[in-house]
């Protein structure tokens, strides 16, 4: 089972490789990572997406959570909101080819940031499934380079961050 799971932590040397070596050795594969600063100074949230049973994973949460530096991890299993940034850089050999994509582009709300003679790269947000529909659609084009920011995720409706009172007694 896929889950996306968010962890806010405090800023501290070494904390992501604190949190990445707890799955390494469950033997989880973080299919992605992401991290990024909140609106809070002094505090990160990481992404991470990862597959396995609900009963490892619990076990996982709870390790993640005795690590002084986290204040509150979530599985999203909840419904969320999912977002997932990719660059794209396809070949466009000539006219109907640039044409082609640009229909593709269109219909994926694709935005293009940079134009080359003989290449286009294309920036498109959504969910994963959103992201590899894009691509396939693209592939017969001859996609050149992709990269992959990795899902990021929020909890829908009234829900907000809630820090515990762990991070007070830090």
């Amino acid at each position: 089972m896929r889950h996306i799971i968010s962890v806010l932590v405090q800023d501290h040397p070494r904390v992501l490789n604190r949190i990445t070596g707890l799955f390494a050795r469950r033997g989880f594969n973080l299919e992605s990572l992401a991290v990024g600063t909140t609106h809070v100074p002094g505090l990160s949230r990481i992404s991470l997406v990862v597959s396995g049973d609900d009963r490892t994973l619990e076990q996982v949460e709870k390790q993640l959570n005795r690590l002084i530096e986290v204040l509150k991890v979530t599985d999203h299993a909840e419904p969320h909101v999912e977002r997932e940034l990719c660059l794209v850089k396809v070949h466009v050999a000539g006219v109907e080819e640039r044409l082609a994509v640009k229909d593709i582009q269109e219909a994926f709300r694709a935005r293009v940031v940079d134009v080359a003679q003989r290449s286009l790269i294309l920036e498109l947000t959504g969910d994963s499934g959103k992201i590899d529909s894009f691509l396939e659609a693209l592939r017969p084009y001859g996609i050149l380079e992709v990269m992959r920011t990795g899902a990021v995720a929020m909890s829908r409706g009234e829900r907000t961050l809630k820090v515990r009172e762990k991070r007070e007694a830090v």
